[in-house]
């Protein structure tokens, strides 16, 4: 198995550049993800570390060889797209081993191989199943034993869930997680939903329109973030924002009744506008007299989301979990969890720290 080291890597498309100098050490045997929007990037970087997609600038490297100008038969990896791309009138057997036989493995050795990545992948009673067959998990799977028996130095996921339904998601995560365990491979991983890469992730890569807004881990990016983006787009339900003023080494949030945050956080002068983040877990609502009301309780079983509008138009999650029921429409105040708030410059939207 290989780390991949990308260097100052830049892609453009004519006069369009969509990938800006994007630097990235990823470990041998570590679980990658490339977090983001939609156009953000991430499918097109997967696909540059597959040489799907040239290289405008900069390198690639797979172990200690430069990959930027390699055909992607010769880098090492082996990729698993969002279509599983199975061949209809082929066995689940022969799908998996059709790379193997194109480049003429002798059969038994397609057999062993075959065989092991079935027994990885718990399909074993579905090899001479045709993919019609199966379900959609199962279809997946296929797909990722296809990639298995290549034997690669990196595998490359591309959104290989979106397909499913979200119970199958749920599960084919699982599945995932345990082949990484199980093989110890390095895994470049896309997705844009943010639970996938916090369950899935040794390191998440934050991207937003070409550029790497911080990498770290899953709970280094959410108890840490580095700026309003991160901040907002890891964790969910997502980071609650209002707008502060500074006053007396305190901050003032008008939409919370003026509430005063104390904080040992380095503040601009007094009177100055910041944006202070607010998880909905680090909120506390309680029944009481105040402008602020529940507009929508979305119960969840052991936890539930009150959805509240601020008395200046911002709007607010709160988690809740226990038995409380807050009627739709009551009054409320709300509480915020000592220490807990995030202030950030409303204009660079970095974290004040």
């Amino acid at each position: 198995m290989s780390g991949v080291t990308l260097d100052k890597v830049v892609k453009k498309y004519g006069d369009v550049q969509v990938i800006h100098g994007v630097d990235l050490e990823i470990e041998d045997g570590e679980f990658c993800v490339f977090v983001g929007p939609s156009g953000c990037g991430k499918s097109t970087l997967l696909r540059m570390v597959a040489g799907l997609e040239e290289t405008t600038d900069g390198a690639i490297q797979i172990g200690a060889r430069d990959v930027t100008r390699a055909d992607p038969a010769d880098r090492g990896v082996a990729m698993v797209f969002q279509t599983y791309a199975l061949y209809p009138h082929m066995t689940v057997e022969e799908n998996m081993g059709f790379g193997l036989k194109m480049n003429k493995v002798p059969k038994d050795q397609i057999k062993a191989k075959v065989d092991e990545a079935a027994e990885i992948l718990q399909l074993g009673d579905y090899l001479q199943r045709k993919p019609k067959a199966l379900s959609g998990g199962q279809r997946q799977r296929v797909a990722i034993g296809r990639a298995i028996v290549r034997g690669p130095e990196v595998f490359l996921f591309d959104e290989p869930l979106s397909n499913l339904d979200a119970e199958l998601r749920v599960d084919m995560r699982v599945e995932i997680a345990r082949l990484h365990k199980e093989i110890g491979a390095t895994m470049i991983y896309v997705t844009h939903d943010q639970v996938e890469a916090m369950t899935l992730a040794d390191k998440i890569v934050v991207l937003r329109a070409g550029h790497i807004e911080q990498v770290g881990s899953p709970m280094e990016l959410y108890q840490n973030p580095d700026n309003k983006f991160v901040a907002g787009f890891i964790g969910s339900p997502s980071m609650n924002f209002l707008e502060g003023v500074v006053e007396a080494g305190k901050v003032r949030v008008a939409a919370l009744g003026d509430q005063l945050i104390e904080t040992d956080v380095a503040l601009p002068a007094d009177g100055a506008k910041i944006t202070v983040g607010l998880r909905p877990q680090h909120l506390a609502v309680a029944a009481g007299d105040s402008p602020l009301s529940v507009d929508i309780r979305e119960r969840l079983g052991g936890v539930a989301y009150d959805y509240l509008t601020t008395p200046t138009g911002e709007a607010l999650v709160v988690e809740t979990r226990g038995d409380e029921d807050i009627p739709t429409g009551a009054s409320v105040t709300l509480s915020i969890a000592e220490g807990t708030a995030m202030f950030f410059d409303p204009k660079t939207e970095q974290r004040l720290r």
